[in-house]
């Protein structure tokens, strides 16, 4: 494949394996897997999602949620806080789809009970730890009320609750990492075991990437909800849900200029193609790391290269004194991302080792 301009490249071997190594884990442990698919953003990747028998998916947007519903998914879950100034695109996707949205507040739910048509599902988010949104796992006056006016709700249908462990991300290994997921699924669990007898049946779900990867007890959860194991990256490389080896996007980016005084390079990578997300080893800061590139993908991440820091356009990375040699302008060189997901929002395609281009959402 001939490349011009900086290009994030698919493994798609690697991505399937990925796919199926999470399918299967879900399988044998008894749980149901409805993976995000805010990571990829892609209707053909998301057909090897299918292809592995995935039925129900999750997004972090109504747009997204059109956006696979026009592929074919029948049962969708928006996983972030309702946007009701959106009433016309729930109606719409309402009449679709099976559609669940995640439902916080008595504000919320009052709204779009006034509003809606047709019956939607409904999650409310639990705050184990996190700290980001949902209600709080001990405010029991709160949850009562929200669950009791989708109690008596014609259009509101209420499945369970949910919880993202983010701050699984700010540890590292499997013990750590299995930690906070007991954690989360006993908060959880303490929250159904208080209402269930009074509001029926209630599914616990949770979602994040490490402890779906590493965690090997689901027994009190009924979905998960990972996004991110498709690709993975350096994070999750450096919490120990991956290898670098299972990372399934590599960027592809060409050198621009070269500075052997300082043993560094400028590629054509920046800020708008990367995030500006960093990993830190150490005191060293680094926003992806340098991967040799060959016909066959992409190898290990090189000792001492690393792109040290990044603007709009400019990506500076630093360089090994042997590396700098063998390189020169016009040259390629490979970075492992920070953070996948971002990365590929910002790029809206791969191009497959294979040299097939993958869009993604428009």
């Amino acid at each position: 494949m001939k490349l011009t301009e900086p290009t994030l490249l698919l493994d798609e071997e690697k991505a399937r394996n990925n796919i199926a190594v999470m399918a299967d884990k879900a399988r044998k442990l008894g749980v149901e897997l409805h993976p995000h698919f805010k990571t990829h953003q892609s209707q053909a990747v998301g057909g090897w999602f299918a292809e592995e028998g995935i039925k129900a998916i999750t997004v972090s947007s109504l747009r997204m949620a059109s956006y696979f519903a026009d592929d074919g998914w029948e049962e969708i879950t928006v996983a972030f806080p309702v946007n009701v100034l959106r009433k016309d695109i729930i109606k719409d996707l309402s009449k679709r789809i099976r559609l669940n949205l995640y439902i916080n507040n008595l504000e919320s739910a009052q709204y779009l009970e006034k509003h809606l048509k047709r019956p939607v599902g409904v999650f409310t988010e639990i705050d184990t730890g996190y700290h980001r949104s949902g209600i709080p796992y001990q405010a029991d006056e709160e949850i009562s009320r929200l669950l009791s006016f989708f109690k008596h709700a014609e259009h509101l249908q209420f499945q369970g609750i949910y919880a993202h462990a983010g701050h699984s991300y700010h540890v590292q290994g499997k013990e750590a990492v299995s930690k906070i997921h007991r954690e989360t699924a006993g908060r959880l669990n303490e929250v159904r075991n208080k209402f269930e007898a009074d509001f029926g049946p209630i599914k616990v779900s949770l979602g994040d990437t490490p402890s779906c990867s590493l965690a090997d007890d689901f027994s009190d959860v009924d979905i998960i909800r990972p996004g991110n194991y498709v690709f993975y990256d350096l994070v999750q490389a450096q919490i120990g849900a991956c290898t670098t080896e299972e990372i399934a996007v590599c960027m592809a980016s060409p050198i621009v200029e070269k500075h052997s005084d300082r043993g560094e390079v400028i590629i054509h990578g920046g800020a708008v193609h990367f995030s500006k997300d960093t990993l830190a080893e150490g005191e060293q800061k680094m926003y992806g790391k340098v991967v040799p590139l060959h016909n066959e993908g992409w190898g290990e991440p090189l000792e001492g290269c690393y792109v040290k820091s990044l603007s709009q356009e400019h990506g500076v990375v630093k360089l090994s004194e042997t590396v700098m040699k063998q390189i020169k302008v016009g040259d390629w060189i490979g970075i492992l991302p920070v953070h996948s997901c971002l990365t590929a929002d910002l790029m809206r395609s791969y191009c497959t080792l294979g040299g097939q281009v993958l869009r993604c959402m428009p």
